[in-house]
């Protein structure tokens, strides 16, 4: 008899290293969420825990062979978009997702640690804006991130603008938006999530000390993972927050630089008891 499987969840991504963003993070929180995780390589990075120091993209045909050769063997319960890698892959991707529309689609594609891509870093932007949000379930970005997209087809603005340009995605065909760091207590850490709608929640949660890499990462695969497991995006957003900051709270120093999340923290709390 075949035993009943884990949701699937394909994620598309980087390969990092330490395993703090991009596939390797993606399958750590995949299985800290109950899923089984397949992955499609866009870029290798070269990195340590203080910073990425180059990234080399894979060639778009590889990567949709990666995909197509996985989704004609297993059904899929969710996928999860992280860093493209390059204009070309944005393409190929959305035209893999595209013939899976009903299946949930979590975009989270910027990581403020990836080099600078000068002029064809804007025109991926661009493809993303086009290509990829209007096919996305949840689009995960911050306040600042947010900013730098709206300014794709709005001038640079002082003004608060968070709302206006998360609701003009939704305009485009994206479900629903979070916004992570969004302005508040600098004692806190403020996530809002809109729809169609507006907004539907507003979540806040204490800062912790220290410098992190991954947290976004996190977030957005948990995310993918309780929509696999079949939540609603407004319980899975808060499920999901709830995760990561358990994962911070247990972050490791692997090295030098940057804090890397514990996707594990709950085997530890099993074994020993709950951490206080």
């Amino acid at each position: 008899m075949q035993n009943q499987t884990s949701p699937l969840i394909l994620t598309f991504g980087a390969t990092d290293p330490v395993s703090a963003i991009g596939v390797q993070a993606d399958l750590a929180a995949f299985a800290g969420m109950g899923c089984h995780g397949l992955s499609v390589v866009t870029a290798i990075l070269i990195g340590d825990t203080a910073r990425i120091e180059d990234a080399q993209p894979i060639d778009p045909d590889w990567v949709a062979d990666q995909a197509r050769v996985v989704l004609e063997d297993m059904p899929v319960a969710a996928f999860k978009v992280g860093v493209v890698g390059s204009m070309e892959n944005v393409t190929v991707i959305a035209e893999i997702v595209s013939d899976y529309p009903d299946i949930p689609l979590v975009l989270d594609p910027f990581i403020s640690a990836m080099p600078d891509q000068g002029p064809d870093g804007e025109d991926m932007l661009v493809a993303i804006r086009e290509l990829l949000i209007p096919q996305t379930t949840v689009f995960l970005t911050s306040a600042v991130e947010l900013s730098r997209l709206a300014e794709t087809w709005r001038e640079p603005s002082t003004e608060d603008t968070m709302a206006t340009d998360a609701m003009r995605l939704i305009g485009m065909g994206c479900e629903y938006v979070l916004v992570t760091g969004t302005p508040g207590d600098v004692h806190e850490v403020g996530n809002i999530l809109f729809d169609e709608s507006g907004m539907v929640r507003q979540d806040t949660w204490q800062r912790l000390s220290g410098s992190f890499s991954g947290a976004g990462s996190t977030m957005s695969a948990a995310i993918a993972a309780l929509l696999a497991n079949g939540l609603d995006v407004p319980e899975a957003v808060f499920e999901a927050q709830e995760f990561t900051h358990a994962a911070l709270s247990n972050a490791h120093r692997l090295g030098m630089g940057k804090l890397t999340p514990d996707r594990y923290f709950w085997a530890q709390e099993s074994e020993n008891g709950p951490t206080t």
